[in-house]
């Protein structure tokens, strides 16, 4: 998996990122590792906790958070994503003229988490039916956060599920917001950010602050891998 992400076209993956504020790789899971991932939702041990989002207003469906250790292949793909997205990281912490903290590893900068008191895992699995839907929301969960997150869609639209279409929306400086909707395919990864963004302006860069969602499932299930780079308080 290493190898797999390794070997992105990063340079394109970042223009489209700087672009628009999300971008999708070519397929890196194959549709048994995707079944093999959504497959483990049934079994409560490998969770931490589980969300009804309806319960919370966050929409409708349900998501849980992976316990440690992890499946291997859930492990390897956050590590294998973050060298890549830290130069991403780094630079619009340059341009909105933010602090960098996040070190070369995610070991060390999961360490640094756990130290300020963010030692929950992230790694998220969701599953959305009919006429579930997720709110615009950010996933911070405490003060230290990366900027960029993750996630894999692990089945296919149009066979599997219809509908369910993975939200962005930015709000532009001085100007009305701007959505992006994309269809996650099954294996492939959307790369977008997590809080906020830097944005040309009169004065040099801003952030434009985004929220992402999933459109209403209108038949089928969908399950998505998430993948957040730090960990919850």
């Amino acid at each position: 998996m290493t190898t797999a992400v390794a070997d992105l076209d990063w340079a394109a993956l970042a223009d489209e990122v700087n672009e628009y504020g999300c971008a999708q790789t070519p397929q890196l899971l194959n549709p048994d590792d995707c079944r093999g991932i959504s497959g483990l939702y049934d079994d409560a041990d490998r969770f931490r906790s589980t969300i009804d989002m309806a319960r919370y207003r966050f929409g409708s469906g349900q998501y849980r958070y992976f316990s440690r250790p992890f499946p291997e292949l859930v492990a390897q793909l956050r590590q294998a994503f973050y060298p890549y997205l830290l130069p991403i990281a780094r630079d619009w912490a340059d341009k909105l003229g933010r602090p960098a903290p996040w070190p070369d590893t995610l070991d060390e900068w999961l360490a640094r988490c756990h130290a300020a008191g963010q030692s929950k895992p992230t790694p998220i699995l969701l599953r959305y039916r009919e006429k579930d839907w997720n709110a615009l929301h950010r996933d911070l969960y405490g003060d230290l956060v990366f900027p960029l997150q993750v996630v894999i869609g692990l089945d296919e639209p149009g066979v599997d599920h219809t509908g369910g279409e993975f939200l962005l929306v930015e709000q532009r400086p001085r100007a009305q917001s701007r959505g992006t909707s994309t269809v996650v395919r099954q294996g492939h990864a959307l790369i977008f950010t997590t809080r906020d963004r830097p944005v040309r302006s009169a004065r040099g860069w801003s952030a434009a602050p985004v929220r992402h969602g999933v459109s209403t499932l209108r038949s089928g299930t969908r399950h998505t891998l998430g993948l957040v780079f730090h960990d919850a308080a």
